[in-house]
């Protein structure tokens, strides 16, 4: 039994690392991709936006093919979907370039809300080190992506393909040591009854953790799609810019095990969360103001911040609810409605940037729009409050 426990939980671990590089390994290549298929700003900021929009549109989807087919079915047909989609990235066009992105999506979204609640089926007494586990692995696959793309391109020789499709391998990779899985997987593996929406949405906390995890997302993915792009615009080359990047990836790896930790063992989060988006706040601005001179120092404020807020909002989603079922639907409204909002994000700042000829106005709308993330994290971050809707 240990051993199999061993076994399932690396195949969480290597799942968890595909949910990212589909988006991470395009950002350092925005511009080659731009060239090449002749794409405004806004469009190609859509490349990361639409998996995100998946993310939202097909959250509620998930428990139903979870209770259809099982879990580990699930999963594995995720992952297939994630790296045949990268694989159609790879085409002429750019239509094949967004059915790749749109397909990758949709597998990235099925397992984002599958993951956590295997976790907490097969982990019951350890859901809180698991959680931190899973969304490590899930930091880690984003900063490899970020920081290796560029040089994998030049490794292996096909130009952006190569950089964008090596990152197929991994979830092959995951889904051959997934696939044991399906001769044991429980027939009753679905994660439960379905999400009760008509009654959370007259819950003002679902709606605050709504505001909380959409908006850290929107700031998440925008500095995913646009931070290589900005700092190339203020002379650095594109490596440099996608190290900037992967620095700020990386540093969100000791964020997401320190901080579900620190959270489960405190009454109150309003700390944490104010620290947290205090970084966010800093490193916006020294990019804003100084972003020659303070790069370094800004991408690790950014990653140190934008790292621990997204942890921080899957756990308050936890700490939030009183019934296993209570936090299976707060988490898929979160997610529906957050990825939503989220995926406005990196196209209103491609726009922004296209209508004004800079990036000083997009990056204060996205400092402008961390007080409304404040005043919502700080209502679900005080301690004592409960989701009283839904179970």
């Amino acid at each position: 039994m240990p051993g199999a426990i061993l076994w399932i939980g690396l195949g969480i671990a290597l799942i968890a690392f595909n949910l990212r590089p589909a988006l991470a390994s395009v950002s350092p290549l925005l511009g080659q991709l731009a060239d090449a298929f002749h794409l405004s700003d806004a469009l190609a900021g859509a490349l990361t936006t639409i998996p995100v929009l998946c993310f939202g549109l097909m959250a509620p989807l998930a428990p139903v093919l979870a209770r259809r087919f099982g879990v580990e079915p699930t999963l594995l047909v995720s992952l297939i979907a994630i790296a045949g989609g990268i694989v159609l990235r790879l085409g002429p066009s750019a239509l094949t370039l967004l059915a790749g992105t749109v397909i990758a999506g949709v597998g990235i979204a099925l397992t984002n809300v599958l993951l956590p609640a295997l976790v907490k089926r097969d982990f019951p007494s350890h859901a809180g080190l698991a959680t931190g586990l899973y969304t490590t692995a899930l930091a880690i696959g984003a900063a490899l992506a970020a920081g290796a793309t560029l040089p994998l391109e030049h490794a292996i020789g096909r130009g952006w393909r190569g950089g964008i499709g090596f990152w197929a391998l991994p979830a092959v990779v995951a889904a051959v040591i997934w696939l044991p899985r399906l001769r044991s997987f429980p027939r009753n593996g679905g994660i439960g009854a379905g999400a009760r929406y008509a009654a959370i949405l007259r819950d003002p906390l679902a709606w605050q953790v709504v505001m909380l995890f959409g908006l850290q997302s929107l700031d998440y993915y925008v500095t995913l799609s646009w931070l290589p792009s900005i700092f190339r615009e203020h002379h650095f080359d594109p490596a440099t810019s996608g190290i900037l990047l992967s620095i700020s990836m990386v540093l969100g790896i000791p964020m997401s095990l320190a901080i579900p930790v620190l959270a489960a063992r405190s009454r109150d989060q309003r700390v944490y969360l104010l620290g947290l988006i205090a970084c966010t706040a800093l490193g916006f601005l020294g990019i804003l103001v100084w972003p020659e001179q303070t790069a370094y120092v800004s991408v690790a404020l950014l990653g140190i911040g934008l790292g621990g807020t997204f942890p921080l909002a899957l756990t308050l989603v936890v700490l939030r609810t009183r019934r296993p079922e209570q936090t299976e639907v707060l988490s898929s409204f979160a997610q529906c409605a957050g990825y939503l909002v989220a995926a406005i994000g990196p196209v209103l700042i491609g726009a922004l940037h296209e209508a004004t000829g800079g990036w000083m106005a997009p990056l204060a709308l996205l400092l402008v729009l961390l007080v409304p993330e404040t005043l919502g994290g700080l209502a679900v971050a005080r301690g004592g409050r409960y989701l009283e809707a839904a179970g």
